[in-house]
């Protein structure tokens, strides 16, 4: 088991890792209170990303709310993320040891990647995480 913080440091890494992987030269902000974790630049275009460390759940998917949770003091707290400051959601999903690439403004509060094939069959209107492996 991963501490929290150790978990989202191998999500940056990993994610920093696929980026270059990509020809995406890859920068760091210089604070963690900041929206996004990296910015990711190719081309004259760069990309604000929030990175995710999210294991698969118990029916084969990674699911990916679109939110901030902190505790303190008075409780925990969740506020959504506000979608104009990042460009990207990178997902690093630790049991396929992927990445994975999603516009948060493309969904409504979260998404669901299937890595396997749901229990029922269904083939259709399910976001294969597969497709996801490339920035957009």
């Amino acid at each position: 088991m991963h501490h929290t913080k150790e978990k989202g440091d191998l999500g940056v890494l990993k994610a920093q890792l696929d980026l270059f992987e990509q020809g995406y030269l890859v920068l760091n902000p210089l604070t963690e209170h900041a929206p996004f974790d990296l910015v990711a630049y190719r081309e004259g275009r760069f990309l604000r990303i929030q990175v995710k460390y999210k294991s698969l759940d118990r029916t084969g998917g990674i699911t990916v709310h679109f939110r901030s949770c902190w505790a303190d003091r008075h409780g925990t707290h969740v506020k959504p993320i506000d979608k104009t400051e990042v460009d990207l959601f990178c997902i690093y999903c630790p049991d396929t040891d992927e990445c994975y690439y999603l516009a948060p403004g493309d969904y409504n509060r979260s998404v669901t990647l299937r890595v396997e094939t749901p229990r029922n069959n269904q083939a259709r209107r399910i976001r294969r995480a597969s497709d996801f492996r490339r920035v957009p």
